[in-house]
């Protein structure tokens, strides 16, 4: 199951559970393009709670719907990802050199607080350069 929210003008949140069939890729997917529209300069917090590969005949319709996902890449400059299985996280960290246009940064699901910082641009890591001030 892929829930899909806007709780900011520019902001998309996602929620992944389980796995998908068709008719649920398919209707994730209408969901995220239609909640995307009007959005520039986007943040997304992807959470990934248990991730269970697609149905062969969801992943047939996310082929189908690629021009629709690719129309997405402009409209966001940011996206946490949140999960606990360190395989996805690794995945998220190489799509975001993928993506240049899109900052991709993951964390464990525990860490729900840093990601949603680093997405408004609070978390330490915007603030490096005080940490490396010559004394």
């Amino acid at each position: 199951m892929l829930n899909v929210s806007k709780p900011e003008a520019n902001r998309l949140d996602l929620e992944f559970s389980g796995h998908l069939d068709a008719e649920a890729m398919r209707l994730a997917i209408d969901t995220l393009v239609e909640n995307s529209q009007g959005i520039s300069n986007g943040k997304m917090l992807y959470k990934i709670l248990d991730f269970q590969m697609p149905t062969m005949a969801a992943l047939v319709v996310e082929f189908q719907q690629l021009p629709k996902l690719l129309s997405l890449v402009g409209k966001f400059d940011k996206c946490a990802v949140l999960s606990d299985d360190a395989w996805i996280r690794t995945a998220a960290e190489i799509e975001s050199a993928i993506i240049p246009s899109c900052e991709i940064k993951a964390f464990p699901l525990s860490s729900a607080k840093a990601a949603e910082d680093w997405l408004e641009g609070t978390g330490r890591e915007d603030n490096e350069e005080a940490d490396n001030f010559p004394v």
